[in-house]
């Protein structure tokens, strides 16, 4: 029998990547070593500056970018989470903010501009709402993960030892996305941020019913975890694209079967549930055909928000484990 090869693995604990963590469904041709990183930001970083793993969980921006800068490491077509992103960017009610393009000329907040949950919330806003995006100054209060990354004039660090919490109580910020530095609906977790006594409205009422609309005509479906192999170990070993491929997809062929069953009720279960009645019986699709045009969408959008110095093409950002 041929020996297997050794990998360093860091992905997250999901429902649908716990069977391959736990070793009940082994990679062929592998023996993982899993790294356990908390939270899973802290391995985005590592790889990117790093390489420090021969597989990695980044998110889909992070990887665009550091790819763009020449990072020796290739995705596979296996998204890990998934979600829509009309919602969650919150306004100060006495802005003066009604309409998406009332932010030109104003400040809003995010914890970092090239975090993905910030950037397909702006292509949301200039592809569907015309925003100019640059027109808005980005304050950020945190570091980017690819240090190569040169972020547009818009783009400023808020001042030492000033939140961006505190920013938008002071009317400083007309507006920031969720979760940043503890900007968040009165009595709703801000992600391990501070917590804020601050009632703050969606700027996108009813974001649920937008962003069904928005899959139905577009079929883009905003992506989050992407699989990521060094270049080093698919030219040595390329079947192990199609080992890694297998492994996700038949752990999460049993997860389905357990939602159908009802049997998966954990709040990540839920939210995919949930997302069922928007993208159909498969809230996670992997493959490179089924999510192109999610994938055209990020790229042209990191581009185009000034995050990538050129354009990507598929083949230099995509193994498709699956061709002949």
């Amino acid at each position: 029998m041929a020996k297997k090869v050794p990998l360093k693995i860091a992905i997250a604990e999901h429902p649908h990547t716990s069977a391959i963590r736990n070793g009940s469904i082994p990679i062929e041709g592998v023996d993982a070593e899993f790294i356990t990183v908390q939270p899973q930001i802290g391995a985005f970083r590592r790889m990117v500056r790093d390489v420090e793993f021969d597989v990695c969980e980044l998110a889909p921006t992070t990887y665009i970018i550091a790819r763009a800068y020449g990072a020796p490491f290739v995705a596979l077509p296996i998204f890990v989470v998934r979600r829509f992103h009309h919602g969650g960017l919150l306004v100060r009610p006495d802005a003066g903010i009604g309409h998406p393009k009332d932010l030109e000329g104003k400040q809003v907040g995010v914890r970092a501009y090239s975090v993905t949950t910030g950037v397909w919330n702006r292509q949301v806003l200039i592809d569907e709402f015309g925003l100019d995006a640059s027109k808005v100054t980005w304050v950020v209060d945190d570091e980017e993960h690819v240090t190569q990354l040169k972020l547009p004039g818009n783009v400023i660090h808020a001042a030492p030892g000033t939140s961006l919490a505190d920013m938008m109580a002071r009317g400083e910020l007309v507006a920031g996305l969720e979760g940043a530095a503890g900007i968040g609906r009165t009595g709703a977790p801000t992600g391990g941020w501070k917590e804020v006594e601050a009632d703050y409205p969606d700027l996108l009422p009813n974001a649920a019913g937008i962003e069904a609309d928005y899959y139905r005509r577009t079929g883009v479906y905003p992506m989050h975890g992407t699989i990521v192999v060094k270049d080093a170990i698919l030219a040595e070993h390329p079947w192990i694209a199609k080992s890694l491929y297998d492994a996700f997809d038949r752990a999460k062929k049993e997860w389905l079967a357990r939602l159908d069953a009802g049997e998966a009720t954990t709040a990540s279960d839920k939210k995919y549930q949930a997302l069922r009645q928007i993208v159909g019986h498969d809230p996670l699709p992997y493959g490179l055909q089924e999510n192109m045009k999610t994938i055209v969408t990020l790229e042209a959008t990191a581009f185009e928000q000034g995050l990538t110095p050129r354009r990507m093409s598929i083949a230099e950002l995509f193994v498709d484990p699956l061709a002949p």
